[in-house]
């Protein structure tokens, strides 16, 4: 069921999927397979992932209520909406925005190669 509702998303929009450690995920090859994405799962004791995946899920649920069909969103409507998502300052990373958090990392890893390098 999981991998049929997925499945209806446009390709560009499911890249990675985060799981909880429930053993209803254990054949997660299955679903990068069918869904041609990648998966994470939360670290064992680290319950502070899942509850940042579940606010994820909240925030999502401002736009489109529990239960509906995502592949009848258009788009250009749900890139628009992830991209005010990305742009929420956060508590879990220091009310930074997430699209901050990802290009300070990933400004980060671009010095340490260059440091590296020289």
């Amino acid at each position: 069921r999981f991998i049929e509702a997925l499945g209806k998303l446009p390709s560009e929009l499911v890249k990675t999927i985060t799981f909880d450690r429930g053993k209803e995920f254990a054949e997660y090859e299955k679903i990068e397979a069918a869904l041609g994405c990648k998966t994470y799962f939360c670290d064992p004791y680290c319950a502070w992932q899942k509850g940042t995946n579940e606010n994820t899920n909240g925030l999502l649920r401002e736009f489109y209520p529990k239960g509906m069909d995502l592949s009848e969103v258009d788009p250009k409507e749900l890139k628009k909406n992830l991209n005010l998502m990305n742009n929420r300052p956060r508590k879990c990373i220091k009310y930074k925005t997430p699209k901050e958090e990802l290009l300070g990392n990933f400004l980060g890893v671009a010095l340490n190669l260059t440091n590296h390098h020289q």
